[in-house]
């Protein structure tokens, strides 16, 4: 836990129920195969970023879609378990909230994944509540929340709040967004429109003036871009049981420390969380196990 000051983080994005399963593969066409292991958590990008956020000692909260389907008390148990409040975009709703359905494969740590974002589950910017942006001190976005995201990034920006996006995969709409972004995150796999290479990529995001890029390669070394500077972050070198939610919890952790330090040495310190991460099962556990930074 920090010995500095808490910072409030707003995560905003999609919420989904997580049901993990640790097995020798994957299944194959007509194969039933027995897990090794389970676990249940809630999941999306942002959620698990803010969660990550929070056990690093600071207030949180996560925006978006819940509802008041029976499935949804299993998701606001673990939130509150990680001291993460809930924000709901549309409480009234009683269909059943995404679930995701994964497979660890035990020796690798390699992911398959079935799921289902936030797509028909979109609110109108309407359904923000007022004063959600009181006392926050950073705000990350996941993209899966577009309408939402836009009126949040130009009000955060109005107030000065750094904004950080989850740049996972490419998602219409990152266009409106990416003008009011201090800290653009990028897996491998973001590729906007017309860009087909890494340098492409860091070329469109510098056209918005985006100030600090940085695009992830799992175990290889992070690749940025700030202020001119290009550059490169070592990721630590592990052997891996369960890569499931690094990227997550490499963007919470980031929000935690880049309220601290140098963009570089944020990257650095979200890698050694991710990287620890990944040497337990789940999205949780590590948390149990870890010492607190």
């Amino acid at each position: 836990m920090n010995n500095l000051k808490p910072q409030s983080g707003l995560f905003v994005g999609l919420i989904t129920l997580d049901l993990i399963y640790l097995a020798d593969s994957a299944p194959r066409n007509n194969q039933k195969i027995v897990a090794t292991d389970y676990t249940l958590a809630a999941g999306g990008p942002a959620t698990n970023a803010a969660v990550t956020f929070s056990y690093l000692g600071n207030p949180t909260q996560v925006l978006g879609v819940l509802g008041s389907h029976p499935m949804t008390q299993l998701i606001r148990g673990d939130l509150a378990n990680y001291q993460v409040a809930i924000a709901d975009l549309q409480s009234n709703i009683s269909t059943s909230p995404p679930v995701s359905s994964i497979i660890i494969t035990q020796g690798t740590g390699e992911r398959a994944v079935v799921s289902l974002n936030a797509a028909k589950t979109q609110a109108s910017s309407t359904s923000i509540p007022p004063d959600i942006l009181q006392d926050i001190d950073i705000i990350l976005i996941d993209g899966h929340q577009m309408a939402v995201s836009l009126t949040i990034a130009e009000t955060a920006k109005a107030k000065n709040i750094p904004i950080v996006i989850d740049g996972g995969s490419w998602k219409p709409g990152f266009e409106q967004i990416l003008p009011f972004v201090d800290y653009a995150l990028c897996s491998a796999n973001f590729y906007p429109p017309n860009c087909h290479t890494e340098a492409e990529v860091f070329n469109y995001l510098s056209t918005f003036n985006i100030p600090h890029i940085a695009i992830t390669h799992g175990e290889n070394p992070i690749k940025y871009l700030s202020s001119t500077q290009i550059g490169a972050v070592d990721v630590p070198q592990i052997q891996p049981v369960d890569t499931l939610g690094a990227g997550d919890i490499f963007h919470g952790a980031f929000c935690n420390y880049i309220l601290q330090t140098s963009f570089t040495d944020a990257l650095a310190q979200a890698a050694k969380i991710a990287a620890n991460s990944c040497q337990f099962f789940g999205t949780r556990r590590w948390m149990e196990s870890a010492v607190k930074s």
